[in-house]
Protein backbone atom coordinates (compact mmCIF):
# COMPACT_ATOMS: atom_id res chain seq x y z
CA UNK A 1 0.00 0.00 0.00
CA UNK A 2 1.36 3.60 -0.96
CA UNK A 3 0.52 7.28 -0.85
CA UNK A 4 -2.98 7.90 0.86
CA UNK A 5 -4.18 4.74 1.35
CA UNK A 6 -1.32 3.85 3.58
CA UNK A 7 -1.48 6.26 5.70
CA UNK A 8 -5.47 5.16 6.96
CA UNK A 9 -3.42 1.94 7.51
CA UNK A 10 -0.85 3.73 9.52
CA UNK A 11 -3.74 5.32 12.01
CA UNK A 12 -5.59 1.87 12.21
CA UNK A 13 -1.72 0.28 13.52
CA UNK A 14 -1.45 3.52 16.06
CA UNK A 15 -5.13 2.81 17.27
CA UNK A 16 -4.51 -0.80 17.62
CA UNK A 17 -1.29 -0.05 19.97
CA UNK A 18 -2.39 2.81 21.60
CA UNK A 19 -5.98 0.94 22.50
CA UNK A 20 -3.80 -2.40 23.82
CA UNK A 21 -1.58 -0.56 26.03
CA UNK A 22 -4.74 1.85 27.15
CA UNK A 23 -8.05 0.60 26.22
CA UNK A 24 -9.77 3.83 27.25
CA UNK A 25 -6.74 5.82 25.78
CA UNK A 26 -8.99 7.51 23.26
CA UNK A 27 -12.22 8.29 25.77
CA UNK A 28 -10.38 9.46 27.89
CA UNK A 29 -8.11 12.14 25.35
CA UNK A 30 -11.34 13.07 24.15
CA UNK A 31 -12.45 14.84 27.49
CA UNK A 32 -10.67 17.68 27.43
CA UNK A 33 -6.80 18.89 27.01
CA UNK A 34 -5.09 20.44 29.92
CA UNK A 35 -1.39 20.93 28.79
CA UNK A 36 1.12 22.62 30.52
CA UNK A 37 2.58 24.01 27.75
CA UNK A 38 2.46 26.26 24.71
CA UNK A 39 4.87 25.43 21.74
CA UNK A 40 5.68 27.91 19.14
CA UNK A 41 7.64 26.21 16.16
CA UNK A 42 8.69 25.70 12.46
CA UNK A 43 6.69 24.10 10.14
CA UNK A 44 9.76 22.04 9.48
CA UNK A 45 8.78 18.37 9.15
CA UNK A 46 12.03 17.56 10.75
CA UNK A 47 10.91 19.29 14.15
CA UNK A 48 8.11 17.29 15.40
CA UNK A 49 7.11 19.05 18.90
CA UNK A 50 5.71 16.06 20.97
CA UNK A 51 8.34 13.96 20.05
CA UNK A 52 11.20 15.90 20.67
CA UNK A 53 10.72 17.04 24.23
CA UNK A 54 8.50 13.65 24.97
CA UNK A 55 5.07 14.09 25.68
CA UNK A 56 1.76 12.53 24.56
CA UNK A 57 -1.17 13.98 22.85
CA UNK A 58 -3.09 16.20 25.29
CA UNK A 59 0.45 17.30 27.21
CA UNK A 60 1.50 20.14 24.61
CA UNK A 61 -0.42 22.74 22.74
CA UNK A 62 1.12 23.48 19.44
CA UNK A 63 1.38 26.45 16.53
CA UNK A 64 3.70 26.14 13.62
CA UNK A 65 4.51 28.67 11.18
CA UNK A 66 7.80 29.05 8.68
CA UNK A 67 10.47 29.84 10.68
CA UNK A 68 8.71 30.17 14.10
CA UNK A 69 7.70 34.06 13.71
CA UNK A 70 5.38 35.38 16.27
CA UNK A 71 4.61 39.16 14.70
CA UNK A 72 1.64 41.32 16.47
CA UNK A 73 0.19 41.85 13.20
CA UNK A 74 -0.81 38.09 12.70
CA UNK A 75 -3.59 36.84 14.27
CA UNK A 76 -3.46 33.43 13.90
CA UNK A 77 -0.52 33.38 16.23
CA UNK A 78 -1.85 35.57 18.12
CA UNK A 79 -5.32 33.51 18.94
CA UNK A 80 -3.48 30.60 19.27
CA UNK A 81 -1.35 32.25 22.21
CA UNK A 82 -4.68 33.63 23.76
CA UNK A 83 -5.96 30.81 23.52
CA UNK A 84 -3.41 29.35 25.35
CA UNK A 85 -2.90 31.92 27.83
CA UNK A 86 -6.37 32.77 28.77
CA UNK A 87 -8.06 29.36 28.52
CA UNK A 88 -5.91 26.26 28.75
CA UNK A 89 -3.92 28.53 31.38
CA UNK A 90 -0.63 27.03 30.47
CA UNK A 91 2.37 28.00 32.55
CA UNK A 92 4.99 27.67 30.45
CA UNK A 93 5.39 29.01 26.65
CA UNK A 94 8.24 27.94 24.49
CA UNK A 95 9.51 29.66 21.15
CA UNK A 96 11.70 26.69 19.23
CA UNK A 97 13.84 27.53 16.54
CA UNK A 98 16.09 25.04 14.95
CA UNK A 99 19.53 25.12 13.25
CA UNK A 100 19.68 24.54 9.26
CA UNK A 101 16.11 26.81 9.08
CA UNK A 102 15.01 27.15 5.40
CA UNK A 103 13.15 30.13 6.22
CA UNK A 104 16.05 31.64 7.88
CA UNK A 105 18.16 30.91 5.39
CA UNK A 106 16.36 31.96 2.61
CA UNK A 107 15.95 35.21 4.60
CA UNK A 108 19.52 35.69 4.49
CA UNK A 109 19.55 36.05 0.34
CA UNK A 110 18.36 38.04 -2.01
CA UNK A 111 16.22 35.72 -4.47
CA UNK A 112 12.53 36.17 -5.34
CA UNK A 113 10.46 33.78 -3.78
CA UNK A 114 6.66 34.40 -3.56
CA UNK A 115 4.69 35.44 -1.11
CA UNK A 116 6.85 34.36 1.54
CA UNK A 117 9.17 37.06 0.69
CA UNK A 118 6.84 38.89 3.06
CA UNK A 119 6.62 37.14 5.97
CA UNK A 120 10.43 36.53 5.97
CA UNK A 121 11.13 40.23 6.09
CA UNK A 122 10.02 40.18 9.99
CA UNK A 123 13.56 37.98 9.66
CA UNK A 124 15.76 40.57 7.59
CA UNK A 125 14.70 43.08 10.04
CA UNK A 126 16.62 41.03 12.99
CA UNK A 127 19.40 40.61 10.14
CA UNK A 128 19.50 44.59 9.79
CA UNK A 129 19.36 44.98 13.19
CA UNK A 130 22.39 42.65 14.01
CA UNK A 131 23.99 43.36 10.79
CA UNK A 132 27.64 43.95 12.57
CA UNK A 133 27.57 40.87 14.21
CA UNK A 134 26.29 38.62 12.04
CA UNK A 135 28.64 40.13 9.28
CA UNK A 136 31.74 39.22 11.26
CA UNK A 137 30.73 35.66 11.17
CA UNK A 138 32.44 34.56 7.58
CA UNK A 139 31.51 30.83 8.02
CA UNK A 140 27.93 31.13 6.22
CA UNK A 141 26.31 27.98 8.55
CA UNK A 142 27.42 29.74 11.37
CA UNK A 143 25.77 33.03 10.38
CA UNK A 144 22.93 31.77 10.10
CA UNK A 145 22.94 29.63 13.01
CA UNK A 146 23.35 32.61 14.95
CA UNK A 147 20.67 34.18 13.24
CA UNK A 148 18.05 31.43 14.03
CA UNK A 149 19.24 32.20 18.19
CA UNK A 150 18.20 35.87 17.05
CA UNK A 151 15.02 35.41 15.51
CA UNK A 152 14.28 32.93 18.58
CA UNK A 153 15.01 35.78 20.95
CA UNK A 154 13.14 38.56 19.22
CA UNK A 155 10.41 35.95 19.16
CA UNK A 156 10.28 35.85 22.90
CA UNK A 157 10.35 39.33 23.15
CA UNK A 158 7.45 40.23 20.85
CA UNK A 159 5.23 37.30 22.94
CA UNK A 160 6.05 39.35 25.70
CA UNK A 161 5.31 42.98 24.25
CA UNK A 162 1.48 41.82 23.56
CA UNK A 163 -1.42 42.56 25.42
CA UNK A 164 -1.97 39.25 26.22
CA UNK A 165 0.57 38.12 28.51
CA UNK A 166 1.14 41.29 30.27
CA UNK A 167 -2.51 40.87 31.42
CA UNK A 168 -1.90 37.35 32.66
CA UNK A 169 1.15 38.88 34.35
CA UNK A 170 -1.17 41.59 35.75
CA UNK A 171 -3.90 38.97 36.70
CA UNK A 172 -1.11 37.47 38.96
CA UNK A 173 -1.01 34.19 36.63
CA UNK A 174 2.05 32.27 36.06
CA UNK A 175 3.31 32.19 33.17
CA UNK A 176 7.06 32.05 31.83
CA UNK A 177 8.21 32.77 28.10
CA UNK A 178 11.49 30.58 26.78
CA UNK A 179 13.37 30.72 24.09
CA UNK A 180 14.87 27.29 22.50
CA UNK A 181 16.61 25.99 19.32
CA UNK A 182 16.76 22.54 17.95
CA UNK A 183 19.84 21.12 16.75
CA UNK A 184 18.35 18.62 14.20
CA UNK A 185 22.62 16.92 13.71
CA UNK A 186 22.39 15.95 17.44
CA UNK A 187 18.47 15.33 18.08
CA UNK A 188 18.84 17.95 21.22
CA UNK A 189 17.54 21.06 22.43
CA UNK A 190 19.82 24.39 23.30
CA UNK A 191 18.31 26.83 26.03
CA UNK A 192 19.41 30.09 25.13
CA UNK A 193 18.44 31.31 28.69
CA UNK A 194 16.47 33.91 27.47
CA UNK A 195 13.37 33.20 29.36
CA UNK A 196 10.92 35.80 30.83
CA UNK A 197 8.20 35.56 33.50
CA UNK A 198 7.54 38.91 34.75
CA UNK A 199 6.99 42.42 33.26
CA UNK A 200 9.71 44.05 34.87
CA UNK A 201 11.97 42.13 32.54
CA UNK A 202 11.06 43.92 29.55
CA UNK A 203 11.98 47.29 28.14
CA UNK A 204 9.56 50.10 29.82
CA UNK A 205 8.68 51.37 26.30
CA UNK A 206 7.26 48.02 25.44
CA UNK A 207 5.14 47.83 29.11
CA UNK A 208 1.23 48.43 29.31
CA UNK A 209 -0.51 49.58 32.18
CA UNK A 210 -2.97 46.69 32.63
CA UNK A 211 -6.24 47.62 35.06
CA UNK A 212 -7.00 45.35 37.78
Amino acid sequence: MTGIGKLFQNNLDWVAKRTAEKPNYFKELAKDQKPNYLWIGCSDSRVPANEIIGLEPGEVFVHRNVANICPHTDFNCLSALEFAVNILKVPDIIVCGHYGCGGVSAAMEDHHLGLVDNWLRNIRDIYAHHKEELDRIHNPKQRSNRLVELNVIQQVLNICHTTIIQEAWGHHQKLSVHGWVYDMESGKLKDLHVGISAIEQIEPIFRVQIRP
